[in-house]
């Protein structure tokens, strides 16, 4: 059974003959080559799933590499190899979009793991992206079913009321199912609107909010990362800190997700919850750096459970999440500041429920 293609672009030939040792007889069809041009021409030629790559390659800079196969194939995953102690070099391979890392001299057991995560990872991406793509058929077709609805209520006004309910559940099924599959691009953030949805809810009741303000602010949560189908997969996904500029455009969701959701004017106070979900207390957040009750109730109820949420998650930034106590610590302490005060009070009295 064909297990996938292996690409190995380094100009030493007892590393590569590691390699190949550890995964003969696994199903790989397995490729290397001496230098990156000879890399680059057989990728372009034969895409490769997985592509061990050497920081050291001399005739092209490894960086542009990763950067041109990823042009190729978004999905390609690409381990890099590097002497111990290169940092630099790790960083700024991640910066491009590697998936991994291995230190030389190179350990079989390492060499095998590495490659098994790295396939499973790679079949993740293209289930996921053919998910989204399905979703995205699937949301012609129910946009097609809506301009026949729009057209029969036009004709008839006798079940107005019904078919405009109709319309209305089949606008907000299309968005959450869609929502849901941005969710489910990073198995990190999976259920991760869902949580936060019951966080703000919990909340939202304690502080006695009428029904109507409280389902909007549950549907805001299951639609805040909406605009993150907009951001490219490697940032979402990447451990470590985020460059600058990857950070700049991760900070466009909320706006972006608010653009999307516009259209639907009967989620009016819903867009604004999404779009003002990263408003800090202080007037520090984005993306209009709105202060105090400037900023909608639900966006600051939002912002407390989101938060949470996080902290207490595994992120490929950081794989061991805070504990329950450890998060609820850091919340106190950016009361007044990065959030509203009484609905911290409020999330600390019903914090123990979960």
């Amino acid at each position: 059974m064909q297990e996938g293609n292996i690409l190995i672009i380094n100009d030493n030939e007892k590393i590569s003959d590691t390699i190949k040792i550890v995964l003969a007889h696994r199903g790989y069809e397995i490729f290397s080559a001496i230098s990156g041009k000879l890399g680059l021409d057989y990728f372009q030629n034969k895409k490769s799933d997985l592509v061990f790559l050497s920081m050291d390659i001399k005739d092209i800079d490894p960086r542009y590499l990763i950067r041109e196969f990823k042009k190729i194939d978004v999905d390609v995953i690409v381990i890099v190899l590097v002497a111990s102690g290169e940092i630099q070099k790790i960083q700024e391979a991640f910066n491009e979009g590697a998936f991994d890392y291995l230190t030389m001299p190179l350990k079989p057991d390492e060499v095998y793991f590495s490659t098994k995560r790295a396939m499973s990872h790679r079949r993740f991406l293209i289930n996921n992206r053919r998910a989204l793509k399905g979703m995205e058929e699937r949301n012609i077709s129910l946009q097609k079913q809506n301009i026949m609805l729009a057209k029969r209520i036009e004709e008839s006004t006798k079940n107005l009321t019904n078919l405009y309910e109709d319309l209305r559940s089949t606008y907000m099924r299309t968005i959450k199912a869609l929502a849901q599959a941005i969710d489910a691009r990073d198995h990190y953030t999976h259920s991760h609107s869902e949580n936060v949805a019951m966080y703000a809810e919990a909340i939202a009741r304690e502080m006695k909010l009428d029904s109507q303000t409280i389902q909007d602010i549950v549907d805001a949560c299951q639609l805040h990362d909406l605009g993150k189908i907009g951001v490219h997969d490697y940032i979402l996904t990447k451990p470590g800190r985020l460059t600058p500029e990857e950070f700049e455009e991760v900070k466009t969701h909320a706006l972006k997700g608010a653009q999307i959701l516009e259209p639907l004017t009967f989620l009016e106070n819903v867009t604004k919850i999404v779009k003002q979900h990263h408003e800090r207390y202080d007037g520090t957040g984005y993306p209009e750096g709105l202060k105090g009750e400037q900023i909608n109730i639900g966006a600051r109820i939002m912002a407390v459970a989101d938060s949470y949420d996080s902290m207490v998650s595994a992120r490929p930034y950081r794989m061991n999440p805070l504990s329950k106590e450890e998060a609820i610590a850091e919340i106190k302490r950016n009361s007044g500041s990065q959030f509203d005060p009484k609905v911290v009070e409020a999330f600390l009295r019903i914090v123990d429920k979960f």
